[in-house]
């Protein structure tokens, strides 16, 4: 969870069966069926498609308790495909408008039903890069960032990422359709310890946290650090959390002697 606040994804590789990777690959050349915006996770998708196999597949349905809770709603659903030798890359930006929640936040879940190789147009995304608002293609002109991934996967890979992680497909290169499969997911319960905290005071979590990524400008970077802290107070309750007394020190308002 601490590399999640860090990095703003989850990557799961090749988690889903291959039946389930079958079934989808030929769904996903048709239309799926509509879910409306907030629809109860329970009542959005039936058994007539792959879906509800897919998000019980033990480390995906694991993985979304602990990030957004039980019954999250569904925002929407989604295909995108990267036809043969596309010749073209989708811009770098965030999804949706600024996003100003401190204290809560949707994931997407991408999910690739077969091999993704070097030049199938794999998702490009830049970790550590979901706390810097930003709104929509505000970012649409950069072109490369230090430290930026390009997906390659197994088949039946599952990527969560945070609804603000700095993203975009890439191009196909190949002769192959290249496929990904979204679904946004809305909380609604407090993002609270929902998740194993047995190993909460483990000193692995505080490295996590505090760990910098190469296109983090030297001062600007520093509020990466300070926006993670927050986040993770109120993931864990713990409102004394700090990384190296970042949010300590600018919080810090001493009360006037004789003053309550």
């Amino acid at each position: 969870m601490a590399r999640f606040v860090a990095q703003g994804y989850l990557r799961l590789d090749g988690v889903v069966p291959r039946e389930i990777n079958e079934e989808a690959i030929v769904a996903l050349d048709h239309e799926l069926p509509p879910v409306a915006y907030g629809t109860p996770l329970s009542k959005a998708f039936d058994d007539s498609t792959f879906i509800p196999r897919l998000l019980a597949v033990p480390a995906v349905a694991g993985a979304l308790r602990s990030l957004v809770g039980p019954e999250p709603d569904v925002d929407h659903h989604a295909v995108h495909v990267r036809g043969p030798h596309e010749g073209e890359a989708q811009d770098l930006h965030g999804d949706a408008i600024i996003d100003v929640r401190p204290d809560a936040f949707d994931i997407q879940l991408m999910y690739y039903p077969h091999e993704v190789t070097a030049d199938m147009g794999g998702t490009l995304s830049v970790p550590g890069s979901h706390l810097r608002r930003i709104n929509e293609t505000d970012i649409g002109r950069v072109q490369n960032l230090r430290g930026q991934t390009r997906l390659t996967c197994p088949a039946g890979t599952v990527v969560l990422v945070h609804h603000g992680i700095w993203h975009g497909g890439r191009r196909n290169d190949t002769g192959r359709r290249r496929y990904m499969y979204k679904i946004r997911f809305n909380p609604t319960v407090p993002q609270v310890r929902l998740w194993d905290t047995a190993d909460l005071g483990d000193p692995a979590v505080l490295r996590e946290l505090a760990i910098g990524f190469p296109w983090y400008e030297q001062a600007t970077g520093r509020l990466e650090i300070y926006n993670r802290a927050l986040l993770w107070r109120a993931l864990t309750g713990d409102a004394g959390f700090d990384v190296d007394h970042w949010v300590t020190r600018v919080t810090n308002r001493p009360a006037i002697r004789g003053q309550k």
